[in-house]
């Protein structure tokens, strides 16, 4: 038994290494100048250009238009994350309602029509969905970012089989109280369902979070720019002597993951207990 224990924990730590070593070493590398970089590759040492590395990287202005910061990044990518899984867990949360509560007609097949989108990734709609931005002059706009990439086959299934989950006995007693649907799913449903909108948040925040492919597309206005969108335009603009600024790309990557690392360890709890609870 100590033997087999003794493993999994050898595994454990094997997989904490693979994992947490190139944030490290990416960590390490930021530190230094860049033509330390240039000539001696990655390092594990520590730099002593910290404070410089991170603040240039935050305030200095930059992009094509010279008036992008990496601070205006990570606002943009917070709004577009926050936004993303707010707005998801609300449609989410509706949707799985109506199905649940509302007993009406189709309503199972609708329902499977909504989980078979997930059939369907964002690459598949991604030109209609632009030309629809387009077409209503939402490009380059918070709108545009968050708005099509809302629905969630994900969430309506994970709070519909939450809400299944729930006693009638609840609904009875609302009824009784003379609550109607909306009191009681805002009395009743909502705190219920925290844990769940903790899981649901940090998996759709992160998503929003790690977002490239259609904010690449929506955005061609530097302001609006999210973190991921614009390291690489950073990265081909910040040269000098020929030489890119490794230190600053690597400050960036590092900053890119901070905001959903936070977001795991705060919500870490509730998000475990959030998929695993069956019982109310």
């Amino acid at each position: 038994m100590n033997r087999i224990r003794l493993l999994d924990h050898l595994v454990l730590m094997l997989g904490v290494f693979v994992m947490v070593a190139p944030v490290v070493v990416a960590f390490m590398t930021s530190t230094h100048e860049a033509a330390d970089i240039h000539r001696n590759g990655l390092s594990l040492a520590w730099g002593g250009h910290f404070t410089e590395t991170y603040n240039t990287v935050l305030t200095r202005e930059g992009g094509f238009t010279g008036k992008i910061t990496g601070a205006r990044m990570i606002w943009n990518s917070l709004i577009l994350g926050i936004g993303f899984a707010a707005g998801k867990i609300v449609l989410s949360m509706l949707a799985a309602y109506a199905i649940v509560y509302f007993r009406f007609r189709l309503g199972t097949l609708f329902f499977w029509m909504i989980f078979t989108t997930l059939l369907l990734p964002l690459e598949v709609r991604i030109l209609p969905s632009y030309e629809v931005m387009n077409k209503l002059s939402l490009t380059n706009t918070y709108t545009g970012l968050i708005v099509p990439l809302l629905a969630s086959a994900t969430g309506t299934f994970f709070f519909r089989q939450f809400f299944k989950s729930v006693p009638e006995e609840l609904l009875e007693a609302a009824r009784i109280d003379g609550a109607g649907p909306f009191k009681f799913f805002i009395d009743v449903l909502v705190p219920l369902s925290r844990t769940m909108i903790a899981a649901i948040f940090i998996i759709m925040f992160v998503y929003g979070w790690n977002q490239y492919l259609w904010p690449t597309l929506m955005t061609t206005d530097e302001r609006f720019f999210t973190l991921v969108r614009g390291i690489k335009q950073i990265l081909l603009v910040w040269v000098g002597s020929n030489i890119p600024d490794y230190n600053e790309a690597f400050a960036l990557a590092i900053l890119a993951m901070l905001p959903p690392v936070m977001i795991v360890l705060i919500f870490q709890r509730w998000f475990i207990k959030g998929l695993t609870e069956s019982d109310k």
